[in-house]
């Protein structure tokens, strides 16, 4: 076990965890963090997306131990109220269907426009690679990036 000093949603935590413990499970279990989910456990589905200094990557696989000084954004850490417009466009456009992949999917959406705030369908397709929604809402996905895009630009 080892003590490590996160910052999570711009606070402190401090987590005496074993030092392979992927973050997924530090922010679930040690902090109390639930809406990044566990897909896949290898970091290929995309659920489990969170930030890292603000780029997009899957919490699963990622030690604590890697983390460092970096700052770590969840779902929570987006928008307390729920008024980004990701997760305002992703209610207008009716996105979710059975809701597990959508925390990674709006994280990895936020850190797609973040890099590129006027994605063409190919800029969104390429940065939403990965992100798997086994209700197939890829189409819905598509027109909410689209429509935050212009609320954020």
């Amino acid at each position: 076990m080892a003590v490590y000093n996160l910052t999570i949603n711009g606070k402190k935590h401090q987590v005496d965890v074993d030092p392979d413990t992927p973050i997924l499970w530090v922010l679930r279990d040690n902090i109390n963090l639930v809406g990044t989910k566990y897909g896949c456990g290898i970091g290929q589905c995309g659920a489990c997306t969170v930030h890292l200094d603000g780029n997009a990557v899957r919490s699963c696989s990622l030690p604590v131990s890697k983390v460092a000084e970096q700052k770590i954004t969840t779902i929570e850490g987006l928008s307390e109220s729920g008024t980004h417009p990701l997760q305002e466009a992703w209610l207008a456009h009716d996105v979710p269907q059975c809701g597990y992949c959508q925390a990674g999917q709006i994280m990895n959406a936020a850190s797609l426009l973040t890099n590129n705030p006027n994605p063409s369908d190919e800029d969104i397709a390429a940065g939403m690679n990965g992100n798997i929604c086994r209700c197939g809402t890829y189409t819905r996905i598509k027109a909410a990036i689209k429509t935050a895009a212009s609320k954020m630009g």
